[in-house]
């Protein structure tokens, strides 16, 4: 018989929001456990966005000397080591399952490692331990999305890229999002000789402006990275020590031969495996049906955020945080005190030059009607591109005539992460776009543009 024992809250997933829901419930006196069948500290900080983040960094530098070549910097022979990389993200991403589970300990959290799924509406089983929460919050995010094509198990995830012992010569990418574009400057700024993005609609990154997004796929271009769109994957077979991508074109069927396929088609909420119908939780394509309260709509005692929770919201970690923040709020008012009304949040895709948004597209704007300004230039030109020798930046800023308020942003270029988070930040704070043009910002800096870009 399974041993029992009865918490107050268990949460499953160990990521960003899920921690800080068992922290905060733990800190305010209930008996937490918190369970996951991987290392502590989930998707954001050992499978993505950092250990990325931190790949980036160093093809920024190649990059940025690169750029420089002719202009003051003698450049000769740079290249990246791969294993050296590797071993530079695991000073990172080795040590923060162990610190993510202390400070949970420290906390007085109980932290469990397995698969946890649930036996009847109140009970939790996690291997042969049966835990019997008041309250269950999920926090299990997502995992690639099955493609149901021949040879699917061929593919390496992104996870997996980002653990490769050696960079293969030849990449290929299935799907045009986040992920493939990503990795694609990295790979190739790293040393892969051909690397390839298919992408199956008429335009990649669809959540971002089309006229930046043509601009970053001619950089990707130049760089050296072949971006095919439309093109479908059909299937992928193995062919010795090769693969082989079978495509579905316009003009016909194409294939490609390279050394590894990555899956870079999106992602789907991880819940599979929780039995989420025995504990009464509606959930679809994406995720756990909840309230504006982060509740379960079906099963009062449940909760969940994040990228396994149906919300309108991006998948982002800062969005999980700030869901996981409502969520452990009412869980500790045991009644829904707080719902959740997201500020413009700002999305970036982290190649060279980076690409991003906040608000608004210019067809979803004019789509509710509104009569807006667009604010669109391309800034190679601009002091800030020169300094750095950057080729392709721009920027389209969308500004509502009646009240002057910006509704959309979107930006590319050096140093357009932080003037979106700048932008975000005024649009949250309802402040115009005159009252951006009357501040005085440190110049020059990254920051100094925004006055001519609204």
């Amino acid at each position: 018989m399974p041993s029992e024992e009865s918490f107050d809250l268990v949460v499953i997933g160990a990521g960003t929001g899920a921690t800080s829901v068992a922290r905060a419930c733990a800190g305010a006196g209930w008996k937490v456990a918190i369970v996951d069948s991987l290392p502590y500290g989930g998707t954001c900080a050992l499978r993505g966005c950092d250990p990325k983040k931190m790949l980036v960094g160093a093809t920024e530098a190649l990059d940025w000397l690169r750029r420089m070549k002719g202009r003051g910097v003698r450049a000769t022979d740079l290249e990246i080591d791969w294993t050296d990389l590797m071993a530079f993200k695991r000073t990172f991403t080795d040590v923060m399952p162990g610190r993510v589970e202390g400070g949970l300990e420290k906390a007085g959290v109980v932290t469990l490692h397995g698969t946890a799924h649930f036996v009847s509406p109140n009970v939790v089983r996690v291997g042969d331990r049966e835990v019997h929460p008041r309250y269950v919050h999920i926090g299990t995010g997502a995992r690639p999305a099955t493609l149901g094509i021949p040879g699917e198990d061929l593919l390496i995830t992104s996870t997996q890229f980002l653990n490769l012992e050696a960079l293969p010569n030849r990449i290929a990418f299935v799907g045009g999002g986040f992920i493939s574009f990503e990795f694609a400057h990295i790979a190739r700024r790293a040393g892969a000789s051909e690397v390839t993005i298919f992408h199956r609609g008429v335009r990649p990154l669809p959540a971002f402006d089309p006229d930046l997004v043509g601009l970053l796929v001619q950089r990707t271009r130049e760089l050296g990275v072949d971006v095919r769109f439309p093109a479908c994957v059909d299937g992928i077979t193995a062919r010795s020590s090769a693969f082989c991508v079978d495509v579905s074109t316009p003009a016909g069927p194409d294939s490609l031969e390279c050394d590894a396929v990555v899956h870079g088609a999106g992602r789907v909420p991880d819940l599979d495996q929780l039995q989420l119908e025995t504990a009464n939780v509606e959930y679809g394509p994406r995720g756990i049906k909840v309230s504006d309260s982060m509740r379960s709509v079906s099963n009062p005692a449940v909760f969940s955020a994040g990228d396994c929770a149906d919300t309108p919201a991006p998948n982002l970690t800062p969005v999980s945080a700030y869901e996981a923040r409502i969520a452990f709020k009412n869980l500790l008012a045991e009644k829904d005190a707080r719902q959740v009304d997201y500020p413009p949040i700002p999305s970036m895709v982290f190649t060279l030059p980076p690409l991003g948004r906040v608000g608004l597209l210019e067809e979803e704007a004019r789509q509710q009607g509104m009569d807006i300004d667009v604010h669109f230039q391309k800034t190679g030109h601009w002091y800030s591109s020169l300094r750095v020798a950057e080729t392709h930046s721009a920027y389209k800023v969308l500004v509502d005539k009646a009240t002057g308020q910006i509704v959309g942003a979107h930006l590319m270029g050096p140093g357009a992460e932080e003037q979106l988070n700048l932008l975000a930040l005024a649009m949250n704070a309802g402040l115009s776009a005159n009252r951006i043009k009357a501040a005085i910002f440190a110049y020059p800096s990254y920051a100094s543009d925004l006055g001519s870009m609204v």
